[in-house]
């Protein structure tokens, strides 16, 4: 299934299971993973009920390397705990539907900027959870979800440049270790910042 630019009125169906703004436009991969979705609902999968309730926000694909491609799904962040769920079999099903792309789900969320001083723009102090470091953290818990991550540490390069190295749980090896480089690839995509994610011996 190939993406491309901005598609043509999007049908009632598809639009049940696409949530976007009024000015957005609706890329052809989305309109397939919406596909997808309602497929999975209409058939006969075990996911059929939960998926019932589930839509996307933004998709979007990272070249991962070596010839793979990571499909990036972004969802309303109300449904991220929907989605947890029924992550495992959920993200097996759309890899089979997708030629075998990694899938990756992630909370769509709002960074709000730094307040200065005296520019207060909310009537109340920005939440932590909009902060550029919270949401860059949650945005790793969702890469791995449902992995645990058991500890992060930064490393500095000779040239000053700064590594993140995430340690994974290491029980999770055989399960993740496949997908760690998809992992990697869309954390540099949407946050320009270099990961390398690792299974510590305890």
């Amino acid at each position: 299934m190939a993406s491309g630019g901005a598609s043509a009125a999007v049908t009632p169906a598809l639009s049940r299971k696409i949530v976007k703004g009024a000015h957005e436009s609706v890329l052809p991969v989305e309109e397939q993973v919406a596909q997808a979705l309602l497929d999975l609902e209409a058939g006969a999968s075990d996911l059929k009920m939960e998926v019932r309730e589930l839509a996307i926000s933004n998709v979007f694909e990272v070249d991962v390397g070596g010839g793979r491609v990571a499909l990036v799904l972004y969802v309303p962040y109300r449904l991220l705990s929907r989605y947890h769920r029924v992550h495992t079999r959920l993200v097996r099903e759309l890899e089979k539907k997708f030629s075998g792309r990694q899938v990756v789900v992630l909370g769509k969320r709002r960074i709000l900027p730094k307040e200065r001083k005296g520019h207060r723009l909310l009537k109340q102090k920005r939440p932590r959870s909009r902060t550029l470091t919270a949401v860059q953290d949650a945005y790793l818990e969702d890469l791995v979800y449902p992995t645990e991550i058991v500890g992060k540490r930064t490393v500095f390069r000779t040239d000053q440049s700064r590594v993140l190295h995430v340690h994974l749980d290491p029980r999770e090896r055989p399960n993740v270790e496949h997908r760690v480089d998809a992992y990697r690839a869309v954390y540099k995509k949407i946050t320009g910042k270099e990961v390398v994610f690792e299974f510590p011996d305890f």
